[in-house]
């Protein structure tokens, strides 16, 4: 039998696998740079960012709206009518699946001629396969979130992930010990979401005949000797005349603006691994852009992913809260918890991003291949990309404060004009500043929809994040980045005899503890978080912080 999930229980699975996932697809990329050369390294990015690109477009937004709609019908005793929607969601998903799978396997030459990567077109085509499962299985999800069944699609992320990361690498591991060449081997790699996406369906499929034969067996209970009213009431609701375009219409007003938005990340990251070699090519020599891009592809955005998790996920917790009171028109709880979410998600995403930015040479060192001197490559881009994901994190927040209070279409609107900016900015700086000049791009992209939201949330309600707390906020983190900063120069100065693997171990451990501690200190000393402000974080953060403040006071 398959139970229904709690609000807490359903919540916890979801984040446990959203965080399972992210990490898994994080440090997949450290294994690669020790597998594959630049090339292949650049090959394998691409066709990944290009596949998650195209299953975005496909599935953003459907799974969310799918779930509202199929949860209206059942409190309204619609059941009919969300089969009638699991059904379209279904077909659609199918189609847009084969659509898009037999596109993205057909022009896997022209996307590796436009990217100037030719080990591009084997990943492009061994990835493809994979589109034309998971829209289904994006369509399965929704369902069975909009039934309380939130297992379902935590258990199949978790399945999904392991499968194609292992897998993935498995085989690649094989293909190098055979002795095949770099785009073999990366296209063996990308082959792994093909084998995730069958696990993650199969776990779906198991779940969705269990979840069919109780609905049978409930249904049942109006048979037999039951009332002729009750034999009719029966049959009208064993059916629906809901028409497919109806339910398209609906979830297509839902989703598209959830599509634009969810979708920002991976438009970046699509538009500069596609386009790296051509823009920067009177920047870098040949070689120089391979190694570039390869670095960008893998290492920056692999450990730029890292700051924005726990900062999303404690934002995200409190958006039904003001969902909830701006429906009421409760203007107050709205404005205190919007500041609360953005004052939260300042002090404790910005450490994270902070130590990466200020540590990301030995970061590097320390996780990815160095040169034959010991030296790794990529460092600066590594941390212009996480200094810029500050500005991520909150436009990704201030996104969701919109979406709780009802206005998706205006977040959508700020992130487009980001977009278009992103893409003017890269065009005009890549060609003479290379990696940087796509950074750029992307910061001011961020630092754009982030003033416009901000602009529109401050016109609905008055925010107050720090108030006047911002200077001291300021100096607090100018002074632990350089503390952090100068512990990372001085470890690896004194180790310098050491195993190049073993000095940068060293240093990044110093640097993180020196970050953190000059950072959580100077926050109490400097009294950047109140009582107030420590009562709103976890649990484990939140006692030690207290524990500091009384010992302030007291001092």
């Amino acid at each position: 039998m398959v139970k229904k999930d709690t609000l807490i229980k359903g919540t916890l699975i979801l984040a446990a696998a959203a965080l399972i996932a992210r990490f898994l697809g994080l440090f997949q990329k450290i294994p690669l740079s020790y597998m594959l050369n630049d090339e292949g390294l650049l090959a394998f990015n691409a066709a990944n960012n290009i596949y998650l690109l195209l299953l975005l477009v496909a599935t953003a937004g459907f799974p969310s709206a799918i779930s509202k709609m199929v949860s209206e019908r059942h409190a309204l005793g619609k059941e009919a009518e969300a089969r009638r929607i699991y059904q379209a969601a279904l077909v659609f998903g199918a189609v847009s699946g084969l659509v898009l799978a037999v596109a993205l396997f057909a022009l896997a030459p022209v996307y590796a001629d436009i990217s100037k990567v030719g080990y591009a077109e084997l990943s492009v085509r061994a990835i493809a396969p994979a589109l034309l499962l998971f829209p289904i299985i994006a369509m399965m999800r929704g369902y069975f979130q909009g039934r309380q069944f939130m297992s379902a699609g935590g258990i199949s992320q978790i399945v999904e992930q392991f499968l194609r990361v292992g897998l993935g690498i498995a085989l690649g591991v094989i293909l190098i010990g055979l002795g095949w060449g770099d785009d073999w081997v990366a296209a063996a790699i990308t082959l792994g979401s093909v084998f995730g996406a069958i696990g993650a369906f199969a776990v779906m499929v198991r779940f969705a005949r269990r979840l069919k034969k109780q609905d049978a067996a409930s249904r049942s209970r109006f048979n037999g000797e039951a009332s002729a009213a009750l034999m009719r009431s029966s049959r009208s609701a064993a059916a629906s005349d809901l028409r497919f375009r109806t339910v398209y219409a609906e979830i297509f007003k839902m989703s598209i603006p959830a599509m634009v938005t969810s979708t920002v990340i991976n438009l970046i990251y699509a538009f500069d691994t596609t386009l790296f070699l051509r823009l920067t090519e009177r920047f870098y020599s040949s070689e120089g852009a391979i190694q570039a891009g390869a670095d960008y592809a893998n290492k920056a955005t692999a450990l730029a992913g890292i700051p924005p998790i726990l900062a999303i996920a404690l934002g995200s917790s409190l958006i039904p809260i003001i969902a909830s009171a701006y429906k009421l028109k409760n203007m107050g709880e709205v404005q205190k918890q919007a500041s609360v979410v953005l004052r939260v998600v300042c002090l404790t995403g910005v450490p994270i991003a902070l130590l990466l930015t200020v540590a990301a040479y030995s970061v590097n060192g320390l996780l990815f291949p160095v040169s034959e001197s010991g030296e790794p490559s990529g460092s600066g881009a590594i941390a212009a990309l996480c200094a810029g994901t500050i500005l991520q994190i909150t436009m990704m927040t201030t996104n969701s404060i919109l979406y709780g209070m009802g206005k998706q279409r205006v977040s959508m609107r700020h992130t487009l004009i980001g977009l278009v900016l992103k893409i003017v900015v890269s065009v005009a700086l890549a060609p003479f500043l290379g990696v940087y000049g796509l950074i750029i791009g992307s910061t001011v992209c961020f630092i754009v929809a982030t003033l416009l939201n901000l602009r529109y949330i401050n016109g609905e309600v008055k925010l107050v994040v720090l108030g006047k707390r911002w200077v001291p906020y300021l100096i607090a983190v100018t002074v632990a980045a350089l503390g952090g900063w100068g512990a990372e120069a001085g470890v690896l100065a004194l180790t310098d005899g050491w195993i190049a693997k073993l000095s940068y171990l060293a240093a990044a451990a110093v640097a993180a503890i020196v970050v953190g501690l000059l950072y959580a200190a100077l926050l109490v000393v400097l009294k950047v978080v109140t009582a107030e402000d420590a009562s709103s974080l976890p649990a484990r953060l939140r006692k030690p912080f207290l524990k500091a403040m009384r010992l302030v006071s007291r001092g």
